[in-house]
């Protein structure tokens, strides 16, 4: 499989990034949500919590490369074409992915610099983005939270919109993303 997109399918570079956000984002997700099995201020908790700040600051450095393959590569075609509004569709439902996996990160990068709390990222420190103001930090909080909860129908719809159309209208939508079997 070519590195590059061609016009008929996504090469293996964009392929490997496309399931890697994905691997990424289930982990972001489990790490998040794992930590509530502990109680507050174990380690386990705080090793979680940890591995969510890392994980998230992975994605946020990792768009920009999933967006210059974008901007940079060829988007292959979907074959047969889909109707002009199922193009727009996925023009604004990527535009929604792509602001996602800029904004949590960078909310969550925000939250921790306003309540003063250290940014780690794999033996890193990195530096705090505000100044420490622990009333805006909840509200940062929240507003991270809620978009949490909206990246689930994104990405939901995300992965429906594929097998839709796979299974339903039987196009190449899916298949140009799937690794090739052929080798």
């Amino acid at each position: 499989m070519p590195m590059k997109n061609t016009l008929d399918r996504y090469g293996s570079l964009s392929i490997a990034m496309h399931w890697l956000m994905l691997a990424l984002l289930v982990a972001v997700y489990s790490t998040i949500l794992l930590r509530e099995v502990y109680p507050k201020g174990s380690d386990p908790r705080d090793a979680l919590k940890m591995w969510h700040f890392m994980l998230g600051l992975s994605v946020f450095a990792l768009v920009f490369v999933r967006i210059g393959l974008r901007f940079f590569g060829t988007t292959p075609r979907i074959v047969p074409p889909p109707p002009k509004w199922q193009h727009l569709l996925s023009i604004g439902m990527n535009l929604a992915l792509y602001v996602f996996l800029i904004a949590m990160p960078l909310l969550g990068w925000l939250t921790l610099s306003a309540a003063g709390k250290p940014i780690p990222f794999f033996g890193l420190e990195l530096p705090a983005l505000l100044p420490q103001d622990k009333e805006f930090s909840h509200t940062l909080e929240d507003v991270h939270t809620t978009i949490g909860e909206i990246g689930y129908y994104l990405i939901g719809a995300h992965a429906l919109a594929g097998l839709f159309h796979h299974y339903i209208v039987h196009d190449n939508a899916l298949l140009r993303m799937l690794p090739d079997r052929s080798v």
